[in-house]
């Protein structure tokens, strides 16, 4: 079979590229062929994939508007020239609406996996609904990658979107992401090897909640640094509350695409979300034998439970400080978490070819 993915991959970062990247390989070594169509990155690298980019210009508020035009044109292209048999969308708008305005005029069948945020964040913007409502309906298939997001789903009442609605967790590559990789980060970010580091990994976005972890960092008992890895449209006014609030010992390190070589260097990672589906972070820092420290929302609390970390409520930065503390000061029930994160994370080794 010849798929075509449409969405973020590899070098782009983020738990959308990262399932797209192992699913793509799981088809590989199936004896499918893949293609991919992406949004531009100056370090595309085909490897053993077939990887084009849409032309978009990076312009806010237009981006999404031109790339659904570049795209659907592009795929078209793509699907006629290579006897595509199946397009795979990956996020609602717009690479959902790319599959569909795709795949109605080449005639092929459509694929959407709905990743959390297209969901939580998109449909609560009346505008734009009925057009996810539509997206969904003439989708063949839909993949969410939680249970939490499949009752979203389902609350939405769109007829016949029931029979074609499928969980297909997201996983997690074991062994870019393990306990045994070593990392130079505390030195390269001027910290002593003993100073405790706590990680906060994903975009500065608001539903991320980061505003609440770093205020959670004046609260803690415990002498800790902690790194905010990752970019976003809050990256300016989160350095800004940090000045402000005179919050210590907080490093924003931008954008980076080696965290695995990053997470060894830490004690915990912390997702302080305000809605997620899943949380791909978490479960790489559990492939790295780290506990973590994360929100009861979403899909977080089927992954996330008291043997591999703690659960507090959003939007509760003494609940965080309190939960960072815990595990910080006691080094035995770190390791164990640790250890149990890494066994659970190893059942999300395998992606499951969801058709």
């Amino acid at each position: 079979m010849k798929v075509c993915m449409v969405g973020h991959f590899p070098p782009h970062v983020g738990g959308i590229a990262s399932y797209v990247y192992l699913l793509s390989n799981a088809l590989l070594e199936r004896g499918d062929e893949v293609y991919v169509l992406t949004y531009p990155h100056e370090k595309i690298d085909e490897t053993n994939l077939y990887v084009e980019y849409a032309p978009t210009p990076p312009i806010p508020g237009l981006r999404g508007f031109i790339f659904t035009i570049t795209a659907t044109w592009k795929l078209i292209r793509m699907v006629q020239k290579n006897d595509i048999d199946l397009i795979h969308a990956h996020y609602l708008l717009p690479p959902g609406l790319v599959a569909v305005l795709g795949g109605i005029l080449t005639g092929k069948k459509i694929c959407i996996t709905l990743h959390g945020s297209d969901v939580f964040l998109l449909s609560s913007r009346k505008f734009l609904k009925p057009l996810l409502r539509l997206i969904l309906k003439k989708a063949d298939e839909v993949f969410v990658v939680s249970k939490s997001l499949e009752d979203k789903i389902l609350k939405m009442n769109i007829p016949g979107v029931d029979k074609k609605l499928k969980v297909t967790w997201n996983g997690v590559d074991v062994e870019k992401f393990n306990p045994g990789n070593v990392s130079d980060f505390k030195k390269e970010i001027g910290i002593a090897e003993d100073k405790p580091l706590v990680l906060f990994l994903g975009n500065l976005v608001r539903q991320k909640g980061v505003q609440y972890l770093l205020r959670a960092k004046n609260f803690m008992e415990q002498s800790a640094f902690l790194a905010i890895v990752g970019d976003g449209p809050l990256l300016q006014d989160l350095k800004g509350m940090v000045e402000y609030e005179n919050i210590k010992d907080v490093h924003f390190t931008g954008a980076r695409y080696d965290i695995d070589k990053i997470i060894p260097a830490a004690e915990l990672v912390v997702l302080p979300s305000l809605s997620e589906s899943f949380g791909i972070a978490l479960l790489e820092a559990m492939a790295s034998g780290k506990p973590v420290v994360a929100t009861s929302v979403g899909g977080i609390p089927e992954l996330v439970t008291e043997d591999v970390g703690v659960l507090v409520e959003p939007r509760n930065p003494i609940a965080l400080a309190e939960a960072i503390d815990l595990i910080l000061e006691n080094k035995d029930l770190r390791e164990k978490m640790g250890k149990k994160a890494r066994k659970k994370a190893l059942k999300y080794a395998n992606v499951k070819i969801p058709y």
